[in-house]
């Protein structure tokens, strides 16, 4: 798992994380999500963020779920250490294969971490061993093979997933899908020119420089656009909070209970 991901991301994006439009909009669909889920939840449940990075989201649940304790579990240290200064949450390092951590978790949250794992229903197998019978799986993927692009090389990704795909997966693992979502859908016809503009710049199909390169552009922040992109995203979120079926998108967000 140790090629799972390149840790030198996550220096750049504990930089951008909290302006740029892409990571505001997926806390946002999170928050609401989470909080509907959990509102009417007794007091003492658990959540636990598998793949919780620089702690990004993991503070978001901090904020929804403040009934209830939040553990966040990552691989690198290097994002933890990034996570230590975003929340006061317990943390530990841990492999999901080899959880450190007990089962019994109510709400397990899993965000575009599936995508990187080269077995994604051994995953979603273990996941399912941590719920109780109807604890409830939230998880987000980048949606999508034909928007595959060096962003993809770049972050290490395994695949990109459709609605189809995704859903078999989660029933073959013992899951039942509650909602499932497209989402980002005002970026798509963005990524999808600008992925095939970018690939007059490659030097190759899988060059990884270049990959990393052309990724770190695009955390860059352009003001106006940012803006523009974060209000109207802010609107979908909207939509995902009340259970609205997006169309299409550049990622996907499913809710599965586990099976009593």
């Amino acid at each position: 798992m140790a090629t799972s991901y390149d840790p030198r991301y996550f220096d750049l994006l504990a930089r951008v994380e909290d302006r740029h439009f892409w990571f505001r909009a997926r806390n946002q669909a999170i928050g609401r999500v989470v909080k509907k889920l959990t509102g009417s939840w007794s007091n003492g449940y658990r959540v636990l963020e598998v793949g919780c990075g620089n702690g990004n989201v993991l503070r978001c649940l901090e904020s929804v779920c403040v009934g209830g304790a939040v553990l966040g579990m990552d691989l690198f240290e290097e994002a933890l250490r990034h996570a230590r200064q975003r929340t006061g949450c317990a943390l530990v390092r841990g492999d999901v294969h080899y959880s450190p951590v007990r089962a019994g978790f109510e709400l397990i949250g899993l965000f575009d971490v599936l995508e990187h794992l080269e077995d994604d229903r051994e995953i979603l197998a273990d996941l399912h061993r941590l719920l109780p019978p109807n604890g409830t799986l939230l998880l987000t993927v980048p949606a999508h093979m034909s928007l595959w692009s060096y962003f993809d090389v770049a972050a290490h990704h395994r695949r990109r997933y459709t609605r189809t795909e995704l859903s078999k997966k989660l029933k073959a693992a013992g899951f039942e899908v509650v909602y499932l979502t497209e989402f980002m859908a005002p970026l798509f016809p963005l990524v999808w020119i600008g992925r095939r503009l970018a690939k007059l710049l490659r030097k190759g199909p899988d060059d990884p420089e270049t990959s990393h390169g052309l990724t770190a552009m695009d955390f860059t922040i352009m003001p106006v656009l940012n803006g523009m992109l974060t209000a109207i995203l802010s609107l979908e979120a909207r939509l995902i909070g009340r259970g609205w079926s997006i169309p299409i998108g550049t990622s996907l967000l499913a809710i599965a209970r586990r099976v009593a």
